[in-house]
């Protein structure tokens, strides 16, 4: 498509507009007295130019599914974002002085308590990860025409996460995602390193499959057409270079270091008085481009995904979880065509592949790259266009906390496994072993945390997890383990099962995954002594079945036990023992991995590392002469 040039009177339009965003944004956060007021100017004819000549928009309904997606990655600079939205018309322009208050969702930084924002941001280096995963979904399930766009802020752009997701995005060639580069050359503390080496930039881009096209970021009609090729470029993402300045039109406060995250203060009345003398006309109101009628995205429904098939597995079957996990994710996959699967290029560990192996087009390559991993899942689960489960080695996603824990802030629904987890994995080492892994998960608001011990326990706990708000983690094992459980029994979030009981139990076991059967095997040596002990199943530990585990072990005399494969600190025993805390007459002994594990046969180091049913054993003989 050939370019037309905006006539004139647009482009004073839309710089009369760009100036009122910077008034905007010095009136909030000398109402607020904190914010971003330099970080939000230098981004204006940006915003400008987006929101009223780019960016189709449902002003009534801003997560439209149709709609296109504009992600602030730099969230500092939230001010200038929802003074776009106000002068869009989604709320009064009045409404920008309650900025930063208790009351109001205009909070520091973008979140999803506002309507018109996917995904929270701030921490930096996150948006391109969370827009890839938008476009992913736009160009290869929705089909659909919109657009994706995110703002990057330049002092950000260190963050590796950013490299990770550009590198994606190029290698899907996702034409339909477009990234702006705010190159305003200051960081918080000092320049950035580059500062304003646009070649630098431009070359880096171009080198991960990117059109990039350097651009006077405070020129509209360059941005215009910049825009415009974005939008007619084909098989390649766009990557718009904008050389902009701090503070722009801020007398003596531009392109001048020390102003980061500062409010104007005294200086504010001036610069306004400035800016309001760089506009011609003062009424001026522009209207976003309006959703077409064409290209948009369809209707999905993503509640009430289930198994297409009951469990089917004999009492006494050796079966992975991790297994078990691929099995179930291919069964809600054929019950619903918005299950999709993404990995770390573990597939082949995590069983990840037998999604993809049914619906190769469902599943997305992340590569050795979890923070892009995680954030491109995050984005593909936006405005509930997918069920995704991300899945890699349980120990590999802690390098991705930070996404997850902003996951949860972005009131995400996305799925994590975590595979190879505990010293049980064996010869692999430490390295590989996750065992801090229900710890991070516990700590994330709002998460639900499955620990399935068995073939059947597991796919209830995938069918279970697609249709659970929240970030959901399911933690599965490397050695088969025996089925426990009948093919019909039903499983309950917060809910655990007995697995051994009788009248005479001196003593409860509390096990998941391979300990339980640790647990069940000590059980059965002590039993040879006369002494009788109970087993508990928790299945989801976080909410953990408080009510059962008060119950059974009011019944086994106070006396409990809890093993784990997983360090000391935030995991099964740590919420057992959170749990009881406000009930008198317990004692409980707690087994876990004490130091760091190393290479060896699973079941060497099991024993060797305390968790093994010799070490229960040891553990119930002690605590029953208390």
């Amino acid at each position: 498509m050939s370019y037309h040039k905006p006539e004139a009177k647009t482009v004073q339009d839309l710089k009369d507009l760009a100036h009122k965003l910077r008034i905007h944004s010095i009136v909030s956060t000398e109402a607020s007295k904190s914010g971003h007021p330099t970080s939000c100017s230098s981004l204006a004819e940006i915003m400008s130019v987006l929101f009223f000549q780019q960016l189709r928009l449902n002003i009534k309904h801003p997560r439209d599914p149709s709609s296109d997606r504009f992600i602030l990655s730099k969230g500092h600079a939230a001010p200038i974002l929802y003074a776009a939205w106000a002068e869009a018309g989604l709320f009064p322009i009045e409404d920008l002085k309650n900025l930063r208050k208790i009351d109001s969702d205009l909070e520091g930084h973008p979140t999803p308590r506002l309507n018109f924002i996917d995904v929270g941001t701030g921490s930096l280096g996150q948006g391109v990860a969370v827009g890839a995963g938008m476009a992913y979904v736009g160009k290869n399930f929705d089909k659909a025409d919109y657009r994706t766009y995110v703002v990057v802020g330049d002092g950000e752009s260190a963050e590796g996460s950013v490299w990770e997701s550009l590198h994606f995005a190029g290698h899907y060639e996702l034409d339909n995602l477009c990234v702006i580069f705010d190159v305003n050359r200051l960081g918080q503390s000092e320049p950035t390193s580059l500062q304003h080496k646009l070649d630098v930039y431009r070359d880096r881009l171009e080198a991960f499959g990117f059109n990039a096209l350097v651009v006077d970021g405070h020129d509209v009609d360059e941005l215009c057409k910049a825009f415009h090729c974005a939008a007619n470029t084909k098989n390649k993402p766009t990557a718009i270079i904008a050389k902009t300045f701090k503070g722009k039109d801020f007398p003596q406060v531009e392109d001048l270091d020390n102003w980061h995250g500062k409010p104007l203060g005294a200086k504010a009345d001036t610069v306004i008085k400035h800016l309001q003398g760089l506009i011609v006309n003062p009424n001026v109101k522009l209207t976003p481009k309006k959703v077409g009628k064409t290209g948009l995205a369809p209707e999905v429904d993503i509640s009430n995904v289930k198994l297409c098939t009951p469990p089917n597995y004999k009492l006494g079957d050796s079966i992975a979880t991790r297994l078990a996990y691929g099995t179930a994710l291919a069964k809600i996959g054929a019950d619903n065509d918005r299950v999709i699967a993404l990995d770390g290029d573990t597939k082949n560990s995590t069983f990840s592949d037998k999604l993809k192996n049914a619906f190769p087009e469902r599943y997305i390559e992340c590569f050795i790259a979890e923070q892009n991993l995680v954030g491109v899942a995050i984005g593909t689960a936006c405005r509930r266009r997918t069920v995704a489960f991300v899945s890699t080695f349980a120990t590999f996603f802690t390098r991705a906390f930070d996404q997850i824990r902003m996951g949860a802030i972005s009131q995400t629904n996305v799925n994590f496994v975590g595979s190879h987890c505990g010293c049980s994995i064996g010869e692999d080492g430490p390295s590989q072993m996750g065992l801090e892994d229900v710890a991070m998960f516990r700590t994330i608001p709002g998460s639900t945390i499955f620990y399935p011990s068995d073939a059947v326990s597991t796919e209830r706990a995938v069918e279970l997890a697609a249709n659970t708000k929240g970030v959901c983690f399911i933690r599965t094992s490397r050695p088969n383990t025996s089925v426990i459980y009948n093919n019909d029994e039903p499983f309950t979030i917060g809910r655990g099962k007995v697995v051994r009981q009788k009248p005479s139990d001196e003593v409860l076991f509390i096990g998941a995954g391979i300990t339980l059967y640790e647990a069940l095997a000590a059980a059965e040596q002590l039993e040879k002594e006369c002494i009788t002990a109970r087993v508990i199943d928790p299945f989801t530990v976080k909410p953990l079945d408080v009510d059962l585990i008060v119950e059974h072990g009011k019944q086994c005399g106070g006396r409990i036990v809890v093993v784990e494969d997983h360090y000391q600190q935030g995991g099964l025993g740590e919420a057992v023992l959170s749990v009881l805390a406000e009930h008198r007459n317990f004692v409980v002994k707690h087994l876990y991995v004490p130091t760091v594990p190393r290479s060896g046969p699973p079941a060497v180091l099991i024993d060797m590392f305390g968790i093994s049913a010799r070490n229960i054993v040891t553990a119930a003989k002690a605590i029953l002469k208390k």
